[in-house]
């Protein structure tokens, strides 16, 4: 966002003091003609048609996804099909942290690329481990740790029976369930209607997408899929 300067004009007691009033009008005039409003900021230009269509309302398990203001999206986060940079076998997923991208393997060379949001400092999980199984609009059981610092998430624990499904629930219209040598990691590939926390890191450590995006996810992925999450760098 481009910010202008604002020029402000300062009158000392002594200064006013001596002016006389029909000269202090005038000072005090002068002053305010060199403030300057802030230039409005140019409207992004439209997105393409493709992806106003693609990050649209979507009715799914009759539950009505919002449209994503996709003009507000950084155009290199849109869902794309890209020349594979993994050299990893088809199937397989893979987030590079550094970039905040998650590839899709595919046939002959090429990857499905999407943009996705990532855990905080402190918060961020890394390794090769598998998508032991996913669900549609899943319930979401918050760790104990997150209910020891989030006392409030209490009524949400696995005692309770989770939050149910729904556009609040944290784990949004998908998640893909990571676990390392058969043991639940608690991290997830997930939906999540915060479209602007992608290409972010302020999450509590999963892997978040558009719930449009994990969607498409979620129905090229397999179950036993391998997923490599890590500061690969390979944008």
């Amino acid at each position: 966002m481009s910010h202008s300067d604002q020029y402000d004009s300062h009158l000392t007691r002594r200064g006013f003091l001596g002016a006389s009033a029909a000269g202090a009008v005038s000072i005090l005039s002068a002053a305010c003609t060199t403030r300057r409003e802030p230039p409005t900021p140019p409207a992004p230009p439209p997105a393409p048609e493709n992806y106003r269509v693609m990050y649209g309302e979507k009715v799914d398990s009759g539950y009505v996804i919002p449209a994503v203001p996709i003009e507000k999206v950084n155009s290199k986060y849109y869902r794309q099909e890209v020349r594979d940079p993994t050299g990893e076998a088809p199937g397989t997923v893979v987030v590079d942290t550094s970039s905040h991208f998650l590839y899709l393997v595919l046939p002959g060379g090429r990857a499905m690329r999407y943009g996705v949001g990532l855990g905080r400092a402190g918060f961020e999980w890394s390794g090769d481990a598998v998508i032991q199984w996913k669900r549609k609009w899943p319930t979401w059981t918050p760790p104990a740790e997150m209910i020891l610092r989030k006392p409030e998430l209490e009524k949400y624990s696995a005692a309770n029976g989770g939050m149910p499904p729904g556009l609040d629930n944290p784990l949004g219209a998908r998640a893909h369930y990571i676990f390392k040598d058969g043991v639940d990691t608690l991290y997830r590939v997930h939906g999540s209607p915060e479209w602007w926390s992608i290409g972010k890191s302020v999450s509590s450590g999963c892997v978040r997408m558009i719930n449009q995006d994990v969607i498409d996810l979620y129905d090229r992925v397999k179950n036993g899929s391998k997923i490599i999450v890590g500061g690969a760098g390979v944008a």
